[in-house]
């Protein structure tokens, strides 16, 4: 049809079978060859400063190449360990990082939650119910973080950089996310606008759930106000969803990455905002060293899991 209308070009058909593995530049060199031809490239990628990745499946790689003296399972005792914490300056910056938002996002969150929810429950029913979708709304939006990057947006189209010009404030538009000064504080404020969550539901539940004769007891007891009662019957009632809710507020202040990825992108600007979870997924998401990024997980585990014991500890002293 094509030469008919003037014009000749040269048709590649794909029948779907492939090539077989005599017609393939490779195949008269034997096993021994293709891996010192691998380890060549690898070692000239290396010194280029750069990590050589080679990618094939299992099957080929048995066929191919010899990788059992290279790539043999070893115990590597601390050796991870000691990278880590003397060699991966990285790693010391990603934990930095991860306890200035674990010690800011997650006492904020955990108290905001609690004194929102307690407002809540004072509000009739009806208002109750339209009160808390409106404050739990944003942590089950799809899109929620295009709100702040069209607030924040790095051109003269953002609102903020918009109203601060209009107001004489600055000259030019700031680039918010792309200024390692602002990336930090920003990433904070938005996590605290969605962390009003699970933790947020579970505390009403468990306002909704106290006795109010127990008010009625504690005020023949003695009880003359409403921080009395707060402390020496709500929160002991509630102390199974306080708990709940602390163990959520470990998790997502220590797991904190969701927001700067969506933000920022990863890696954010000079690692103002890179966090444990960033270096672990880096190392085991994208490098695949799973030795060194289980070593990573192992550390976080430890900080969550004493973090853990701490609050528990103190939610016991609750009331008393």
């Amino acid at each position: 049809e094509i030469k008919d209308g003037g014009m000749t070009y040269l048709r590649i058909t794909d029948n779907g079978c492939g090539m077989s593995r005599e017609d393939a530049r490779t195949a008269f060199i034997d096993s021994y060859a293709l891996t010192n031809m691998a380890k060549a490239f690898c070692e000239r990628i290396l010194a280029a400063g750069y990590e050589p990745m080679i990618y094939f499946g299992r099957s080929q790689s048995k066929d191919l190449l010899i990788l059992e003296d290279e790539f043999r399972a070893q115990f590597a005792g601390i050796e991870n360990y000691t990278r880590l914490f003397l060699a991966d300056d990285l790693f010391i910056t990603a934990c930095k990082n991860t306890l200035i938002f674990a010690a800011i996002i997650g006492p904020v969150s955990y108290l905001l939650s609690f004194c929102v929810a307690w407002f809540i429950n004072e509000l009739p029913p009806k208002i109750r119910a339209v009160v808390t979708l409106v404050f739990y709304a944003p942590s089950i939006s799809g899109q929620v973080y295009l709100i702040w990057k069209t607030l924040f947006s790095s051109d003269s189209y953002g609102w903020v950089n918009a109203t601060l010009i209009d107001l004489g404030v600055i000259s030019e538009p700031i680039l918010w996310f792309e200024n390692a000064d602002y990336v930090m504080p920003l990433c904070i404020v938005v996590a605290l606008w969605t962390s009003l969550g699970t933790s947020f539901l579970a505390f009403i539940a468990g306002l909704q759930g106290i006795d109010k004769s127990q008010y009625e007891a504690g005020a023949v007891d003695g009880i003359k106000n409403r921080w009395q009662e707060l402390w020496y019957i709500t929160l002991p009632t509630m102390r199974p969803q306080l708990m709940f809710g602390a163990v959520l507020a470990i998790t997502n202040s220590f797991g904190f990455g969701a927001v700067v990825d969506a933000l920022c992108g990863f890696p954010s600007v000079d690692y103002a905002a890179h966090t444990i979870m960033h270096h672990l997924s880096d190392y085991g998401g994208a490098r695949y060293e799973i030795g060194y990024a289980s070593a990573i997980a192992v550390i976080l585990f430890i900080i969550m899991f004493s973090s853990n014991i701490i609050i528990k500890k103190a939610l016991s002293k609750v009331g008393e």
